[in-house]
């Protein structure tokens, strides 16, 4: 299957502005939720090789395929939503507004959105959540490519600031070592206070 059927068939049932919309950072126990939307052109010409999921390609390679898509997207948005939002509203609902705001960010607006796994959103556009659609659906790979990497970058920069949790290497997620880090320290103002609380003892790093 190409990458970009369901793009193109949605255009021919009348679509012109099929966004890509997908998350990064729903499990970690640190920073926020990240999400990207995406229109790419459908021109053969412009078509960017080597998409597909970003958890499937190198740092390296999501890299320079983020670059790609910016220089040939039609618009994209990526937005992110905090952990204290996260805290407030749940993940699911957080990631469901993140998403949301990166579909109404998009300087196109999106009048088709295709989200990955199930997730509806609260938008006025027609949708459809496509499971496995980062692997399935070129705009979708290309907007986790996105997330993927403005989210590492962010929590590269929140290492420099916090480097006792190891930001640099684990993005935030619950590795034996970053756990650890918060059993010796508390936890710091990015952590997600629910996601924390079976082994963090009420210290929060000053």
């Amino acid at each position: 299957m190409d990458l970009l059927d369901i793009e193109r068939k949605y255009f021919e049932q009348g679509f012109s502005a099929v966004a890509g919309v997908d998350e990064v950072g729903r499990g970690p126990l640190a920073g926020p939720v990240v999400c990207a939307a995406v229109i790419l052109p459908l021109e053969e010409e412009k078509r960017i090789p080597g998409i597909d999921d970003s958890k499937k390609l190198s740092a390296k390679k999501r890299e320079q395929l983020a670059e790609k898509i910016k220089q040939t997207a039609r618009a994209y948005s990526i937005q992110e939503v905090s952990a204290e939002v996260i805290d407030e509203i749940n993940i699911l609902q957080a990631t469901r507004l993140c998403m949301k705001r990166a579909v109404e960010s998009l300087s196109i607006p999106a009048d088709m959105v295709l989200t990955d796994g199930n997730m509806t959103l609260d938008i006025a556009i027609p949708q459809k959540s496509i499971v496995k659609g980062d692997a399935l659906v070129c705009s979708i790979g290309a907007a986790s490519i996105l997330a993927k990497v403005y989210r590492d970058e962010l929590m590269c920069r929140f290492a420099i600031e916090f480097p006792e949790y190891g930001f640099e290497r684990n993005a935030g997620y619950g590795t034996a070592a970053h756990i650890q880090a918060i059993r010796e320290n508390g936890i710091c103002s990015i952590h997600r206070k629910t996601f924390v609380k079976k082994f963090w003892d009420g210290k929060v790093k000053s």
